[in-house]
């Protein structure tokens, strides 16, 4: 499964970096106050512009991860992994199997356990909803993969159990 880069900022910047660019070429030698916002206002069009161009490739498949983005860039096979945690946050973190040679650098904590791991993927920044991504992981990953989004398995059933008993 190919994921693909949200791009909604895009059309935002696109319109700050012209409309800065209008302005300056308008003001001309006016105001000093209104060339300085409209510089400010180019500057962050221009950083928005940038993040949403970067270049951007995650691929999950049977052999494992392939991301590129900024900070990590790499192929990773699952079984480079101890486990994978999906987060409440939306991000992605494996934390690295015992014996393998260092690979990315450390950057979050296990939401279960609090072990160390690497920031892979944070699904904000991607177009495909965490459903159809906690699929694929599940599909691939196995029983390294836990979806920390949600509680223990089966505690919707539990609750329904208790409900049933006190009706």
């Amino acid at each position: 499964m190919e994921l693909h880069r949200n791009r909604g900022a895009l059309p935002l910047a696109v319109v700050c970096v012209a409309g800065g660019v209008m302005v300056l070429a308008v003001a001309g030698d006016g105001p000093v106050l209104r060339m300085l916002v409209a510089l400010g206002v180019v500057a962050v069009g221009v950083t928005v512009l940038v993040g949403a161009l970067r270049p951007f490739r995650c691929v999950l498949g049977p052999e494992g991860l392939e991301v590129r983005r900024p900070g990590l860039r790499g192929t990773y096979q699952w079984e480079q992994f101890a486990a994978l945690a999906l987060d409440d946050a939306g991000r992605l973190v494996g934390v690295p199997a015992a014996g393998l040679p260092p690979g990315p650098r450390v950057t979050a904590r296990h939401p279960g356990d609090g072990r160390p791991a690497v920031e892979l993927l944070d699904l904000r920044q991607v177009r495909e909803s965490p459903d159809e991504v906690t699929a694929a992981l599940v599909r691939y990953a196995g029983d390294r993969f836990t979806d920390a989004r949600t509680g223990p398995a089966g505690a919707d059933e539990d609750t329904s159990t208790d409900r049933e008993a006190t009706a």
